[in-house]
């Protein structure tokens, strides 16, 4: 018989002669290191140290709620007092159950002591346990001190812990578990052997369940299932529990509908409806489709967290197809999940998504979450007729350039004549397969009157432009503009990647302000009278402004303590240094040399 099934055999003889029924999560709960599920690293790491002999003294174990932090502890506590009939050492290999692993995987041997820190947080407590560790254990090999959410423990209580973590005898171990390993002091977590538990994946809850479902003879749809994996968010206590409440509410049979209702989900299949609606721009049928599914018990919160996940899901199959073969989709989700990837662009996708994060909050913090989620649905919908950025500044680009010629439309107004021009922008995404339009972009505006022909522009009507040809010229404008603070940065934090007419790429150094960026183009526009693209590159580029001076003047002090004269100064006087380097202003200096070596111009005189 294998071990899994010797495991589930003994839990079916306890629970028949206790009588008692006991809940799925502790019925099944894993009992070796072979039933740990997605927590194959750790694993792996424990069974080479068991095997070598490089046994910690102090292992952290952390994770999200019902990983299995507390199992993997008494697991581990089981592993170092192993002890049959053959096996006398430390072992991983739990084949069959030793002198102490039935008292210690129920919690009651008295050598391995479980404390929880949440309600023994002073130092008190710690005191009591460095007390007791002088003392050898009673029948077991190590005497194990199991503490739960460490992270509880009082500041005192962690100081009054160190020492004897970093050197506790022979005969003790130290298994800590928390959910905040950050609220842990780093001269704790420097003392232990740390392992982080991984979120179980969804498939892995699915199959679990699916065995559990069959050791109690329960009949069970494969999409309840997933909607309970789905549901755990990596949790396998959680996934057994919503089971457990999903087998008493369906009355001993688990299907998708009696799920849902308990719940409060709604059906894949209408979530995927009502995305199909809201990115049409069809409110009226977003708006009904919510309120059907509301009428059969679904949650509007949870309807929108839903509309969330398959945004995502359309999202990540745009760049990662593969990502459709996960087990817990649905065929339905599958395949209309790729069809809305190839349709919707990138940008009408992350604009959904962030509108349904800042929605969803809003809904479950409202007076009446149905009204709130009717109208994050409607500045959805909304959302999907306007245009995008780039679409919208195409409109206006056609709208400031009049079209002429045979059939283009009416003439340009004269000069002080005319109402303007109106532009009328559609962009329409069709879907394949016959289906309706996605989008609809309908835009219109009223065009200000047009500017005079070039020809007619007079030469002091036109703004001299202002030639910016790299940072050094953008730190003379602010010079010029008095903007100290400014050009402090500029000089400091950027560096020149390239530059073009209308455009400049740069990368930015680690202390630049997150504002700089835009700091820069707003003051580029103001200064030189036109519009600037202003962009942040992953490559390295330059050297900074300041970086290039302290280059100069390094340079210039070099060339300075060279200088035959200058050193001997400093031979002369010890203690001397070159503090400054000043260089005159050569073009003056030159222009009075050619004054000097000019020869006199004659006079009469000397004709004479």
């Amino acid at each position: 018989m294998s071990e899994a099934g010797t495991g589930d055999s003994d839990r079916g003889l306890a629970d028949k002669a206790s009588g008692a029924y006991r809940v799925l999560a502790r019925k099944y709960r894993p009992t070796n290191f072979s039933e740990l599920i997605g927590q194959e690293p750790m694993v792996r790491t424990l069974t080479n140290a068991f095997a070598t002999g490089r046994i910690a003294q102090a292992w952290m174990l952390t994770g999200v709620r019902g990983v299995g932090k507390t199992t993997t502890a008494r697991i581990l506590a089981r592993a170092l007092n192993y002890k049959t009939a053959t096996v006398d050492r430390p072992s991983v290999d739990l084949v069959e159950i030793g002198e102490h692993c039935r008292a210690i995987m129920e919690g009651r041997h008295v050598d391995v002591i479980e404390m929880d820190a949440a309600s023994h947080t002073g130092i008190d407590d710690i005191r009591d346990i460095i007390d007791r560790v002088r003392y050898a254990p009673v029948s077991a090999r190590y005497k194990v001190y199991i503490i739960d959410e460490v992270h509880m423990l009082s500041t005192q209580a962690f100081n009054g812990l160190l020492k004897t973590l970093e050197e506790p005898p022979p005969h003790v171990k130290f298994i800590f578990a928390t959910t905040e390993i950050r609220k842990v002091p780093i001269t704790v977590l420097s003392r232990c052997q740390r392992f982080d538990l991984r979120r179980i994946d969804a498939s892995l809850i699915k199959a679990d369940l699916a065995r559990i479902a069959a050791l109690e003879g329960i009949e069970v749809e494969d999409e309840a299932l997933t909607m309970v994996a789905r549901a755990a968010e990596g949790s396998m206590r959680d996934a057994q529990s919503i089971f457990d409440q999903a087998i008493a509410h369906g009355g001993g049979r688990v299907d998708a509908e009696t799920v849902r209702a308990m719940l409060g989900l709604a059906d894949r299949a209408r979530i995927v409806d009502l995305f199909e609606h809201v990115m049409a721009g069809d409110v009226a049928a977003a708006l009904a489709e919510l309120r059907a599914q509301y009428d059969t018990g679904a949650d509007p919160a949870a309807v929108l967290t839903d509309l969330a996940e398959f945004t995502h899901l359309v999202t990540r199959l745009r760049f990662v197809p593969s990502a459709a073969e996960d087990a817990t989709l649905s065929e339905h989700e599958r395949r209309r999940g790729a069809q809305f990837a190839e349709r919707l662009s990138v940008r009408v996708l992350s604009r959904s998504w962030q509108m349904l994060l800042k929605g969803i909050p809003e809904v479950q913090g409202a007076n009446r979450p149905l009204s709130a989620a009717e109208m994050v649905l409607i500045r959805l919908a909304h959302a999907a007729d306007l245009p995008t950025l780039d679409e919208a500044l195409k409109s206006l680009e056609g709208a400031s350039s009049p079209s002429s010629g045979p059939g283009g439309g009416a003439p340009a107004p004269q000069n002080g004549g005319g109402n303007g021009a109106t532009a009328v922008a559609r962009s329409r995404v069709r879907g394949t397969g016959g289906g309706p339009a996605m989008r609809l972009v309908e835009a219109a505006r009223e065009a200000a009157p047009l500017a005079p022909a070039p020809q007619e522009e007079t030469a002091a009507e036109a703004e001299p432009a202002v030639p910016v040809k790299s940072i050094a010229d953008i730190a003379d404008l602010a010079d010029r503009h008095r903007d100290m603070t400014f050009k402090v940065l500029l000089k400091r934090c950027v560096r020149p990647v390239r530059f073009e007419p209308g455009r400049i790429d740069v990368s930015l150094t680690e202390d630049a302000p997150r504002t700089l960026l835009n700091d820069l183009t707003a003051r580029l526009r103001s200064w030189t009278g036109r519009n600037w693209l202003v962009s942040l590159s992953r490559e390295e580029g330059g050297q900074t402004l300041a970086e290039l001076e302290a280059a100069r003047r390094e340079s210039a002090f070099l060339d300075a303590r060279n200088d035959p004269a200058v050193a001997a100064i400093l031979a002369r006087f010890p203690g001397a240094r070159v503090i400054d380097v000043r260089i005159p202003d050569a073009p003056s200096a030159q222009e009075g040399d050619m004054e000097a070596e000019l020869p006199d111009e004659p006079s009469d005189d000397d004709n004479d």
